[in-house]
Order: structure tokens, then C-alpha cells, then sequence
């Protein structure tokens, strides 16, 4: 006879941070055989989340069914020097049974520093009674650091505020979040040694493609080049499946010419990177709030693609590639954003518009970014115990 043993109680923070929200967890909190990578850990993750689901709803689990809602964090006190936490991403597919540890999420970066200060990871010294604590953080994925600079109150962490970012609908606290030589891993920012490189992919084309590792791997292209303008919403893209498997066969070919995997067949076990942006001159368009966007507001469009779906704002990690590539002349993002020198751009996305900064410089014959900045913000959003069912004996 099958004995059905009651659901664990695992302690969880749900949070947005920026465009984002996802389940995070202080690893000490988790089930001693998931406090270590592996398959326990993953299978935990998948079942809080609700994955997989066939019906692609995780209707039985935390997740909300978009690239953008299958996210989980583990904070922990950090062993390293200068560093107050680690901190681990999960992108949780929706529909397969695998959790891709490949890369970091930038939007839910802006909540690490506060949920290290709210868990008491952070040491009390380092907090003020009002001002802005600054958190270093070890991005335990790609081995890079990020400073996140969290507006303080009375002691706590401020949630509320008045900085609005497109995307999200209420206004929150504004935290900075500044990415430390963000080139993706410990290889070269442009994987190539080319600012741009033409990418042939059978029975899509030959165009055009800037290869980029900076935040998060990045291909972009231009948006003319396969038949778009830079000005799509989400229902322009995500309801057409022959779009779709285009732009997965952009990025499964990008990715073997970046060197992230040796075969195309590879690139299903790697959803979460490389990511694939189309990048356009400004232009205006109505973004999907209704709000109208003026091509003279903007420098640049770009649309990016999130775990097979075109994004409905801007993956954070996608952000500091665009000011990386931004930042570097002759890139096709800098070429499309008018072939200037710059610190800053303001890039248009689905839900609004961005500005980012980064500072690039040209040493020992190859670009160097020294940190990417921007603002976004973060809240709890729920707090308590995540229940999770156990295997039945």
C-alpha cells in the first residue's frame, strides 16, 4: 500500500526584482540534499515552481508561466573576501524537467541585496539608520561581481518609492545595480574577435550578427535583416510558431560560433543563454501599457527573446549587454543608435523605455568594459513557508 507523506515546509521569499519575480531561498533554509548542486536540488526547484507542466501554466507550483515568473534564487553568506553574499540564479524551464544554471538574471539581482539584509547575511555594520546600504555580491553563476546599492530607512530596507520603471506598474524604491567587468565567464567580451561577424543559419539566411558577452551571452542582429522593425509586441512574435523557430535556430547556430556549445543539438539543454536581440534605429510605437513611445525619447529599439518568447520588457543581464555593446563603436547596437561614442543609451523595449550606462575602453588590443549601471527595484512580495510534496515510499 502506497503511504503518502505529508508536504515540506521549506522557508521562501517571493520577490520581484525589477521586470521579474521569482522564489528565494537562504540555502541553509533548504533540505539538507538540497543544499548542494545536483539532482536533488533541481528536482526541489522544479516542484516549487511547478515544473514541468505539459498544459505550460504551473498552475500546481509558484511559477507564473513566462520566462519572466520561473525564476529561483539561493543566497548565502559569502567565504570570499570583500563579498557580503553568493549568490545562485536557477532559470526554471516550464515545460521540460531541468533547471539551467547557465547564466544570471539581472532584473532579480536588484532584490539580492535586499533579501541578504532582510535574512541577516549582511553584516549589521554595513547598514545605516537611513541612507544606502551597499551590498557586494558574488554572482555565483557566471563568477562576477555586482554592487547593489539598497536605500535604507529607520534601519530597514525601503520598498516603497517613487521611481517608475517600464514594466512593472506601481512605483517602488529605485536600487542601483552596477555589473563589475561584466564579460560573460572568464572568456573574451567578443567571443570571435569581431565588434560583428556574419552568421549563416540554413533556411533562415546569412545577416549580420554582434556576438557579445557582457552580463549575459548576447547575439544581436537587425531587425530589417529578418524581416521585422524593432517595434514588436510580444503578440507580434510569440503567436507565430514559424517566428519562433527562426529566432531558436539564430540563437542555437550563434551559439556554437560564440563557442557555448560544440552542436547545435545542444542549444535545447541551454534555454537560458544565449540570448537573441534585434536592434533597430529610434523610432516611435505604441508600447503595450497603451503608453505612446517617441522615437525622439529613445536612441535605439531592441527587442530580445527570453526562453523561446519574445520578452515583454527587457532581461536586466540583456541590459548591460546593450550598454556594453552601446558603448563600443561599430557594433550593429551602437550603429543602430547612430555610430557615436557614448556612456549611456536609452533603449526602447516592448514595455518602455531604459537608460543603461557602461564605459568601454580599448587596451592590449581588445574592450574592456569596467562596470555597466543601472537602476531598477524590488519588493517582497510574499514571506513564510514554500510547501513542497515529498516522493511517496
Amino acid at each position: 500500500m502506497t503511504k503518502y507523506a505529508p508536504q515540506i515546509r521549506v522557508p521562501a521569499t517571493y520577490m520581484r526584482g525589477g521586470t521579474s519575480k521569482g522564489v528565494f531561498f537562504n540555502v541553509s533554509d533548504l533540505p539538507e540534499a538540497a543544499q548542494q548542486p545536483g539532482p536533488a536540488r533541481d528536482a526541489l526547484l522544479l516542484r516549487v515552481i511547478g515544473s514541468p507542466d505539459p498544459y505550460g501554466k504551473q498552475t500546481d507550483g509558484m511559477g507564473g508561466a513566462t520566462s519572466s515568473t520561473s525564476k529561483t534564487v539561493l543566497i548565502s553568506k559569502s567565504e570570499r573576501d570583500d563579498y557580503d553574499v553568493d549568490y545562485l540564479f536557477g532559470q526554471v524551464s516550464i515545460d521540460k524537467p531541468f533547471v539551467d544554471w547557465s547564466g544570471n538574471c539581472g532584473n532579480l539581482t536588484a532584490a539580492v541585496g535586499a533579501f541578504a539584509i532582510n535574512n541577516g547575511l549582511v553584516d549589521a555594520n554595513k547598514i545605516p539608520d537611513n541612507g544606502i546600504a551597499v551590498v557586494n555580491i558574488w554572482q555565483a553563476n557566471i563568477n562576477k561581481a555586482i554592487i547593489a546599492k539598497v536605500p535604507i530607512t529607520h534601519g530597514e530596507v525601503q520598498e516603497t518609492g517613487d521611481f517608475e520603471l517600464d514594466g512593472v506598474t506601481f512605483p517602488a524604491a529605485e536600487v542601483e545595480v552596477a555589473f563589475v567587468d561584466p564579460a560573460d565567464g572568464e572568456g573574451a567580451i567578443f567571443p570571435t574577435g569581431r565588434l560583428v561577424d556574419t552568421l549563416e543559419v540554413p533556411d533562415v539566411g546569412s545577416f549580420s550578427a554582434t556576438m557579445i558577452n557582457a552580463g549575459i551571452p548576447t547575439i544581436f542582429i537587425n531587425a530589417e535583416d529578418i524581416g521585422y522593425t524593432g517595434t514588436e509586441l510580444q503578440d507580434d512574435i510569440n503567436n507565430d510558431d514559424a517566428a519562433l523557430a527562426k529566432f531558436e535556430a539564430i540563437r542555437a547556430y550563434g551559439a556554437v560560433k560564440m563557442g557555448l556549445i560544440n552542436d547545435i543539438g545542444e542549444a535545447a539543454s541551454r534555454q537560458h543563454t544565449p540570448k537573441v536581440a534585434m536592434v533597430a534605429p529610434p523610432a516611435g510605437y505604441k508600447a503595450s501599457s497603451g503608453k505612446d513611445i517617441l522615437g525622439n525619447d529613445i536612441d535605439v529599439l531592441v527587442r530580445a527573446m527570453s526562453m523561446g518568447k519574445l520578452h515583454h520588457a527587457m532581461m536586466g543581464t540583456a541590459a548591460v549587454a546593450i550598454a556594453a555593446a552601446a558603448a563600443i563603436p561599430g557594433t550593429l547596437v551602437n550603429l543602430a543608435a547612430g555610430g557615436s561614442e557614448r556612456e549611456a543609451v536609452v533603449f526602447g523595449h516592448p514595455s518602455g523605455t531604459l537608460r543603461v550606462g557602461a564605459k568601454a575602453s580599448f587596451e592590449n588590443d581588445k574592450w574592456n568594459i569596467e562596470q555597466a549601471v543601472m537602476s531598477r527595484s524590488a519588493r517582497i512580495l510574499m514571506e513564510g513557508w514554500v510547501r513542497v510534496p515529498q516522493e511517496q515510499s
